[in-house]
């Protein structure tokens, strides 16, 4: 019964927004401006997808943003993603997440991410990130959606996962999403252990250069693990709204975005391979189990 009100809500919540105010309209100028100037890259790139992925390192902060053609409505994209048990399912496609519940009161929404490694777990063995949810806009042309967290695991804090999605002409969606967060000195210090040692082959998508035999030279570091995990995220979302749109049960559902979401990473094995296919199904069918069936 919760559920089912929670996506009731969530769908008269966007049904009925007013028309966007004067701040609104301004973001929505901003956005439609900055696709804009990436319509090259949107059509031609490594990803084989109307996609562009940037990112920062300013201090200790690292960010990701990737702005993507969805061929979804807006309408279909905002009712979906308003609900916040919907983005439990997002978040668990992700190899590190082990669980996650949104719980909801007067005052706000959060939900409880458990994360860890990309190996079957006991939740009382991982830590977890506490985040607040909140549809920040929603209206017929743009909604922002966030989720953000003081404090994380291993020195990490500051995090924010930031969806924004404009309409256009055609029934398409304009999706910006950002991933971000913060490390202290001693996350830091690991973290540059784990990418010299265990992680020391991994990269991300930014090409900096070109080898003698005219291979890209991919960014590492950092800011490939952010660019890794913006991607994760972004192709969670995008794995989601496809088995909305085209599967109908929730038992086929589930196991459509969890294929399909193994199938687009796996599309960029250089950066994002990490397991077998059924390992990853094995790991996944278990931890949505475990979902439905843990509070």
């Amino acid at each position: 019964m919760k559920y089912l009100l929670s996506i009731a809500l969530a769908s008269i919540s966007f049904a009925v927004s007013a028309e966007p105010d004067a701040a609104t309209s301004t973001r929505i100028s901003e956005l439609h401006a900055k696709f804009a100037t990436l319509e090259a890259p949107l059509k031609q790139n490594q990803f084989k997808r109307p996609l562009v992925l940037e990112s920062s390192e300013i201090s200790n902060k690292l960010k990701g943003d990737i702005y993507a053609v969805v061929d979804y409505p807006l309408n279909k994209v905002g009712v979906e993603l308003s609900n916040p048990d919907h983005w439990c399912d997002v978040l668990l496609l992700h190899i590190n997440t082990k669980y996650c519940r949104a719980t909801a009161n007067a005052a706000a929404t959060s939900l409880r991410v458990n994360v860890g490694k990309k190996t079957p777990e006991e939740l009382r063995l991982v830590a977890h990130i506490d985040f607040n949810y909140k549809v920040v806009t929603s209206s017929p042309e743009y909604f922002q959606i966030k989720l953000d967290a003081a404090d994380g695991p291993l020195g990490t804090s500051d995090y924010l996962i930031l969806l924004e999605a404009v309409a256009t002409p055609n029934a398409k969606t304009l999706l910006h999403l950002t991933y971000s967060y913060a490390m202290n000195f001693g996350a830091r210090l690991g973290m540059r252990t784990y990418l010299k040692t265990i992680a020391s082959d991994k990269v991300g998508f930014t090409v900096t250069g070109k080898q003698a035999n005219g291979q890209a030279v991919y960014i590492g570091g950092v800011r490939g693990l952010v660019e890794r995990n913006t991607m994760r995220y972004y192709l969670a979302i995008d794995s989601f709204l496809d088995a909305a749109t085209t599967a109908s049960a929730e038992a086929e559902q589930t196991e459509k975005r969890l294929q399909t979401w193994f199938t687009s990473v796996e599309r960029y094995p250089r950066q994002l391979h990490e397991m077998d296919r059924e390992e990853y199904m094995s790991m996944k069918r278990a931890e949505n189990i475990r979902q439905k069936t843990v509070r």
